[in-house]
């Protein structure tokens, strides 16, 4: 126990510059179980030790544990957190869930029989914390840690401490809006440098091997993290590799799911579940004309997209094209807020009801369709600056 307690102290001490994300203010930190979710290297770790910073900085009964720790391969998260409680402990923050085996029965056990004490965990974005579980089902609240906005990304970069907007807001008020940041900062000046290496927060400690640790990140997710937890056998990565490198490469588009199985020579079935796995994976999104999640959906997406425009530029750079870059920022940081669905008018249809176009400053606004141009500072009418749409989260 003290060995740990010295390794929480001196993680909370040494922890380097870190960029304040927005989800630190919308999570229910009363919650008794609270899991966050995150593609690898997002920043889980540093958000778990900057929530410990802000809410409990000397508090000896909070405790922060990696599970990568072999100690933990002949102790029970449920037999440590009832010691930690009888010497005190009320919180347990317990980072990358995923590497112990028996994690979902064991926090169960925790929550049963320690009353008093609350679990904060981190896992993989492609764990299954609650769908068909019954250990945990309706007792976690689960949330994502996404890369970094635009917004987050231009505070940090300009010491600017500019908030988020709704979306109405943003559709009301864009050209007041958009008015007070240029008016402190010239955001277009730092629009295509986040686009290429500024979404994962750790281009700030070496950002001229990004997008090599970027392709590692990648690696490693398709290595381990999506075939350990859908049970693929490792021959197959290859396969789940090649359909990365093919959706990268010609996103955003309407699939052909029988082509795309003879590509990878594989099955049609098992194309469809490699979209999902890497949907899961936090690595590309689908967009369907009914919106809703794709684990509701029985048919083919209609559109694939890279998850964010820095996979897309780490993958696949000669498709790194206006066009492509546009669409894909667009679903990236309108999709972690609202509902998006395609249109047969318009590029995408925006929580049921407000249609967008996604294009450069020529863009114009048709009737009943909103325009999100690039390259503008500040919009009219609804014509609007697609960079706002980063002040989303």
């Amino acid at each position: 126990m003290e060995f740990f307690q010295q390794v929480h102290k001196s993680l909370l001490q040494g922890s380097k510059d870190t960029i304040q994300r927005e989800l630190m203010n919308n999570i229910d930190w009363n919650e008794r179980l609270i899991c966050i979710k995150g593609f690898r290297s997002v920043g889980k770790t540093t958000f778990l030790l900057d929530y410990i910073k802000a809410h409990h900085p000397d508090s000896n009964d909070v405790l922060y544990l990696n599970l990568n720790n072999f100690y933990f391969t002949k102790r029970k998260i449920s037999s440590f957190a009832d010691e930690f409680a009888k010497r005190g402990g009320k919180l347990l923050l317990l980072d990358q869930i995923q590497k112990y085996p028996d994690w979902s029965a064991d926090l169960r056990k925790c929550l049963d029989e320690i009353p008093d004490m609350k679990i904060i965990f981190t896992s993989s974005p492609v764990l299954r914390i609650t769908e068909d579980n019954p250990d945990l089902e309706g007792m976690a609240t689960i949330y994502h840690l996404e890369g970094l906005s635009f917004r987050e990304y231009l505070n940090h970069e300009t010491g600017s401490n500019f908030t988020t907007y709704t979306l109405e807001e943003i559709l009301k008020n864009h050209i007041e809006i958009a008015q007070k940041v240029v008016d402190q900062v010239r955001p277009l000046a730092y629009f295509d440098d986040y686009l290429r290496h500024g979404y994962f927060p750790y281009y700030i400690h070496d950002p001229n091997f990004y997008i090599d640790k970027l392709l590692k990140n990648i690696n490693l997710a398709l290595e381990i993290d999506v075939p350990y937890i859908n049970q693929i056998e490792f021959k197959y990565l290859p396969k789940l590799r090649k359909l990365l490198h093919i959706i990268a490469s010609e996103a955003p588009f309407t699939p052909n799911v029988s082509k795309l199985a003879s590509s990878v020579e594989t099955s049609r079935a098992t194309i469809m579940n490699y979209l999902k796995y890497l949907k899961h994976a936090r690595l590309i999104n689908l967009l369907y004309e009914n919106g809703g999640s794709d684990d509701d959906q029985m048919k083919k997406p209609d559109k694939v997209y890279m998850h964010n425009t820095n996979l897309l530029n780490a993958i696949a750079p000669n498709n790194y094209d206006k066009a492509t870059v546009r669409q894909t920022f667009f679903y990236n940081q309108v999709g972690y807020v609202c509902q998006l669905a395609k249109s047969p008018a318009a590029d995408f249809c925006v929580n049921g009801k407000y249609k967008f176009n996604v294009g450069g400053r020529k863009l114009k606004p048709e009737k009943g369709i909103y325009a999100a141009s690039d390259v503008i500072e500040v919009g009219q009418g609804n014509k609007i600056p697609l960079w706002l749409f980063g002040f989303l989260y």
